[in-house]
């Protein structure tokens, strides 16, 4: 489970920078730059739910 999460972080990582790409700077809050940060937040969002998901897991192995 533990390199599952590392996977997928990884994967969200390759999705930040694809959508940074995306990005217009002298349009940010027009067209496909909204998208690509409400997608850049979300996968952020997302990252630090498994980096909590994961330090609880260590957490629960050191208790046991």
């Amino acid at each position: 489970m533990k390199y599952m999460t590392y996977i997928v972080i990884a994967v969200a990582i390759a999705l930040i920078i694809v959508n940074i790409t995306k990005l217009d700077l002298d349009n940010l809050f027009q067209g496909d730059s909204v998208v690509a940060l409400i997608c850049i937040i979300a996968i952020l969002c997302a990252v630090i739910l498994l980096l909590i998901f994961n330090t609880s897991k260590a957490i629960d192995n050191k208790n046991k």
